[in-house]
């Protein structure tokens, strides 16, 4: 089949067009994390036709996870497989003309730094706040754009960082939670329409960098609750002046200095 047929939908949106999808095609993307956002984001830029995708999950792949984690199948937990490998399976029938290089490994402060080389944009699909940090050093140390994001319940919030310019997540958020001050999808639950509301968000807010329609990104705090039908976006320009991450180049988590304590 034809690139341009295949993509004749989203090259006919003026913002796109045939340029930006040979651009698309050049592109390399990092997803940490293939549990509900990751394997949502995965999917969709799959299907925009973003020339490689490297996944990395540890986790192997339980009932409870289909319910949200919409790439998976029953078929996927009866043969024990990994995420990173079963998404990886299901993404090359859904285009075959993409690179993707799933990869089964724990993410720390070593490890990452090769599983973000090359990468035109990391993709947060975690529920992890220590790894956040960490896609947050390496990505301003490597001045490679992220994307944040986190859903719990039937809410859900993103972010654009974009190195060398602040905010960064740690202007944000100037240190990680004492243990067991955050809720998780177990003590709180989640629904399906929070985590495919933040993927679609994440997912255009990754097609402006990679088509370079920077003017378009929104580099406001984006939240929202479905449930109580609210939406808001939180303007950073007072974050603007840097933290010691992106400002001072002090990368304590990357150097294996910034941990939860037990």
């Amino acid at each position: 089949m034809p690139p341009a047929d295949r993509y004749a939908r989203q090259i006919a949106y003026p913002p796109l067009g045939p340029e930006a999808q040979k651009l698309l095609a050049s592109k390399r993307l990092t997803i940490i994390g293939c549990g509900a956002l990751g394997s949502h984001l995965a999917q969709s830029l799959t299907r925009a036709g973003v020339g490689f995708i490297r996944i990395i999950d540890r986790d192997f792949l339980e009932i409870s996870n289909l319910q949200r984690q919409t790439l998976f199948t029953e078929e996927d937990i009866n043969n024990n497989l990994p995420k990173a490998q079963a998404a990886a399976q299901h993404l090359r029938r859904i285009n075959s003309t993409i690179n993707i290089e799933p990869i089964v490994a724990d993410v720390n402060h070593e490890s990452i730094k090769f599983f973000v080389e090359g990468a035109d944009l990391i993709l947060d699909g975690t529920d992890n706040m220590l790894t956040r940090f960490l896609i947050n050093d390496i990505a301003v140390s490597y001045k490679t754009p992220w994307l944040h994001a986190a859903c719990l319940g039937a809410a859900g919030q993103t972010m654009a960082i974009v190195p060398p310019y602040p905010p960064c997540l740690q202007c944000l958020l100037e240190a990680l939670p004492e243990p067991g001050q955050m809720q998780t999808c177990e003590t709180a639950g989640i629904i399906e329409p929070a985590v495919a509301f933040v993927a679609a968000l994440q997912t255009a807010q990754a097609l402006k960098i990679l088509t370079n329609n920077l003017d378009a990104l929104n580099r406001n705090l984006i939240s929202f609750d479905l449930w109580q039908n609210h939406y808001h976006e939180t303007p950073l320009d007072n974050l603007k002046d840097g933290c010691p991450c992106c400002r001072d180049g002090d990368y304590n988590y990357l150097a294996g200095k910034g941990s939860l304590s037990d």
